[in-house]
């Protein structure tokens, strides 16, 4: 019988890592491989994002190769096999859907995702059946932004949220006046934490409009890089030094960047 492609892939990885295989592959272990799974995973989003569908095809491969790695390493701990983590994946999804696979009838999205967070709090319930805390299982290496994002969706979905758009952007415009009292002072912490308090509201602000504060971020630098590209191009091409120009000459490069940009858009 043909092997899949997932069993050939387990194949490279069991010669990779046997007696006769890679002296680095055989070093690692699932913790010295983490943040390899970090770095491929953020490339595969820089992939997505990009709409390069060969990149993604290629980083969706690198991410694969290091998720089998991890389960193969501890399949031969004996601890669980590729197939267990995909089963298990396959019945809790099975589980929060029971609108999908069972007979339940919610009148709303919100009342649904209401359910699934109470179905995810009953499932990592500890050891006395008791029902673990909202964040517990947050993972603490989630990129700040979206861990902002992440957490007041979690609290929208228990009720725990302002009800209006207006209320949020009247707290933003109150963080950023308190920003701005701490700007004029000398405390650093303060100013460190009412950038925080600032940031935390505004990714509130653009969760409610559909929007990952993190996304649109990554968007501006990726606008920023692109005329910042240009802007070198262009003083090439005009026989200048770029780092030696000033700041209004930097700015006029900016500038036809900017307008070359807007033109073809």
């Amino acid at each position: 019988m043909e092997k899949s492609a997932v069993e050939e892939l387990q194949g490279v990885i069991d010669k990779l890592t046997s007696p006769e295989g890679c002296p680095w592959d055989k070093e690692q272990t699932a913790q010295s491989l983490a943040d390899y799974i970090i770095e491929e995973s953020h490339e595969l989003v820089s992939a997505i994002r990009s709409g390069n569908v060969v990149d993604i095809r290629e980083e969706l491969g690198d991410v694969a190769f290091l998720l089998l790695f991890v389960a193969r390493l501890y399949e031969k701990e004996g601890q669980f096999t590729f197939a267990d983590a995909l089963n298990n994946n396959k019945a809790k999804m099975i589980r929060r859907h029971p609108h999908v696979f069972g007979d339940t009838v919610f009148d709303s999205l919100d009342e649904q995702l209401k359910a699934w967070e109470k179905i995810k709090r009953a499932e990592h319930a500890d050891e006395e059946g008791k029902p673990k805390g909202l964040y517990d299982s947050l993972p603490e290496s989630l990129p700040p932004l979206l861990k902002a994002y992440r957490i007041h969706s979690k609290a929208a979905r228990i009720g725990f949220t302002w009800p209006e758009d207006e209320e949020v952007e009247q707290q933003v415009e109150a963080e950023w006046l308190e920003w701005l009292d701490a700007s004029a002072s000398n405390d650093a912490e303060a100013q460190k934490h009412e950038l925080g308090d600032l940031l935390f509201s505004i990714a509130e602000l653009g969760r409610r409009k559909g929007i990952k504060a993190s996304e649109a971020l990554d968007l501006a630098t990726r606008r920023f890089l692109k005329r910042f590209a240009r802007m070198e191009e262009l003083a090439r091409q005009q026989g200048q030094d770029f780092t030696a120009l000033s700041l209004d000459e930097k700015d006029e490069l900016w500038n036809t960047a900017k307008a070359e940009e807007e033109a073809q858009s």
